[in-house]
C-alpha cells in the first residue's frame, strides 16, 4: 500500500510487542523506520534497509536528544513519532515505594516528555509532522494495584493532548492510543495460569473490573492498525483524540 513511502518514522519501545507490530506495519507501508528501545536484539527479525535500530533510555533527556538530532541529520527530517515505551507497577499503594513510582514515571510520563519535545523542535521548523503516544485505558479507569501505572498514563496522555494544542498552528497533530488488555508480555505476565486471559475477559466484580464485551484480547496489531490510521493523512483532520482500543472494556464513550 505504500502509504508512508519516502517517510521517516521514530519509534520507541520497538522492541516489544506492540513497538514491533508498529514497526512492522510501517516498515509494510513504506516507511524508513528507527526503532529504539533499551535492548534492541528483538528487531533483528526485522532486518532490512528501511530499518535502524538503536538503544535508548527514553528517562535521559541528553541521550534522547542526542539520537534524535543524529538521525534528523541522517534522514533529513522526522516525520512520525511513536512514544510505545513503558512500564508495568501492580503494587497497591501502600507497597509503592518512592523509588518505584518516580521509576514508573520516569518512562511513562518524563520519557514521553522527552521524545516528543525532542521531535517537535525538528517538526515545528518543518511545518509538518505526527506523533502517537501508546497509553492505557488504566489513564481514564480506576484499577487496583496499579496506581503508579494508570497515573503515570494519565499525565502522559494530558501532555499528548497539551503538546497537541501548542503544536496545531504548526501543523503537527499529536493524538494517543489507549490500548486495553493486549496479548503481550506485559499482560501475559500478570496471569497466574493458562486461563489468565478467560478471566480478564470475564472481568472481576471482587476488583470492580468490567470485562470485555467484544469476547477477545486484543492482538498487538490491533494496536498497532489504530496507531498508523492515526499517524496517516487518512486522519489529516484529527488531534487530541483519546482513542480507547479495548474491546469495549472501559465502556468509554
Amino acid at each position: 500500500m505504500n502509504e508512508f513511502e519516502g517517510m521517516t518514522a521514530f519509534l520507541t519501545g520497538a522492541a516489544g510487542g506492540i513497538g514491533l507490530a508498529v514497526a512492522k506495519a510501517l516498515l509494510r507501508e513504506g516507511a524508513r523506520v528507527f526503532a529504539t528501545d533499551v535492548s534492541v536484539d528483538r528487531l533483528a527479525e526485522l532486518a532490512c534497509d528501511d530499518l535502524w535500530a538503536c538503544s535508548l533510555d527514553v528517562t535521559t533527556s541528553a541521550e534522547v536528544n542526542r539520537v534524535i538530532d543524529e538521525i534528523a541529520a541522517r534522514s533529513g527530517g522526522i516525520d512520525l513519532g511513536v512514544n510505545i515505551a513503558g512500564v508495568l507497577s501492580t503494587a497497591t499503594v501502600l507497597e509503592t515505594s518512592d523509588a518505584e513510582w518516580e521509576r514508573v514515571f520516569a518512562v511513562n510520563s518524563t520519557g514521553v516528555l522527552h521524545v516528543s519535545r525532542a521531535l517537535a523542535r525538528h517538526m515545528v521548523p518543518r511545518r509538518k509532522g505526527s506523533i502517537v503516544t501508546v497509553s492505557s485505558n488504566a489513564a481514564g479507569i480506576p484499577r487496583k494495584n496499579m496506581a503508579a501505572y494508570a497515573a503515570s498514563k494519565a499525565a502522559a496522555t494530558m501532555f499528548t493532548r497539551c503538546l497537541g494544542l501548542e503544536l496545531a498552528e504548526h501543523g503537527i497533530r499529536c493524538n494517543i492510543v489507549a490500548p486495553g488488555s493486549t496479548l503481550t508480555s506485559m499482560q501475559t505476565g500478570m496471569w497466574s495460569d493458562k486461563s489468565g486471559g478467560e478471566r480478564v475477559i470475564e472481568g472481576s466484580l471482587e476488583n470492580f473490573k468490567t470485562g470485555i464485551p467484544l469476547r477477545k484480547l486484543a492482538t498487538p496489531e490491533d494496536i498497532a492498525n489504530s496507531v498508523l490510521f492515526l499517524l496517516s493523512e487518512k486522519a489529516a483532520h484529527i488531534t487530541m483524540a483519546d482513542i480507547y482500543v479495548d474491546g469495549g472494556a472501559t465502556l468509554h464513550a
